[in-house]
């Protein structure tokens, strides 16, 4: 049986809108088929690059308002056993050093300034910003309230969680059924139950001034299932970064 490829130059679209739940709103005509290349592995074509490239005549990049410039933190090349890893094993960052930041912003009649300095170690969430290759290397403009907190060593259970963000070690899943059945690995329920390790100081009122938050390290608290950001610690556990509104109760 003869093996075909469909290529983009014989597809013809009529009436696409939208892709929504990948249904077309026309029709799709099919003009031409031609031969599969054996062994192919990519589709060059279908490459879109995402970052914005900054030509080298620009040599600074000042960010305006609340905007921050943070230089990425490069993906780790290799496992903390010393393993090297594929390129798409590597986790993507999330975190790295802040080159510049914008002027603040002003709230009322009052002029809030950034509350990261140029040279912090910062984390921050996973979609934010707008990545843009710079002076040869990544760097991501996103806004202040999409830094999670900072981070000055290696562990993420030292993150000091800036504005309404809150630190959380997540508590472990349970082994056992109310019956004592021992649970596997993939049937362990995900727990949304952890035990405060740290809180931003709180965000800031119409006038500039910071609303403290309802809980406090220490606290065993219940979170949404879906929210925030995980992270894995140095000794292995579990924590996420999550937004006081998201913690829904205290427990005790």
């Amino acid at each position: 049986m003869a093996t075909t490829q469909l290529t983009a130059s014989s597809i013809c679209a009529k009436g696409f809108v939208s892709f929504e739940g990948l249904r077309s709103t026309g029709s799709v005509k099919v003009a031409s088929f031609a031969p599969l290349k054996q062994n192919s592995r990519s589709f060059r074509s279908l490459v879109v690059k995402a970052a914005t490239t900054v030509a080298p005549k620009y040599t600074t990049l000042k960010p305006l308002g609340d905007r921050v410039l943070v230089k990425i933190k490069t993906a780790e090349e290799k496992t903390v056993g010393g393993i090297l890893l594929p390129v798409a094993a590597q986790s993507k960052p999330q975190g790295g050093e802040v080159v510049a930041v914008g002027e603040g912003r002003s709230a009322s009649k009052t002029k809030v300034d950034i509350s990261v300095k140029t040279g912090a170690q910062v984390v921050y969430s996973k979609y934010a910003g707008t990545e843009v290759e710079f002076d040869g290397s990544k760097h991501l403009i996103l806004k202040e309230d999409d830094i999670v907190g900072v981070l000055e060593t290696d562990d993420i259970k030292d993150l000091q969680p800036l504005n309404d963000r809150v630190l959380i070690k997540v508590a472990e899943a349970e082994e056992k059924t109310a019956g004592g059945l021992l649970l596997t690995e993939a049937a362990k329920e995900k727990p949304s139950i952890g035990a405060v390790i740290a809180v931003g100081p709180g965000p800031l009122d119409e006038e500039g001034n910071r609303k403290p938050l309802s809980v406090s390290p220490g606290n065993t608290v219940l979170y949404s299932k879906y929210a925030g950001s995980e992270f894995k610690g140095a000794d292995g556990s579990d924590y996420i970064t999550l937004r006081a509104s998201d913690v829904m109760a205290v427990l005790s």
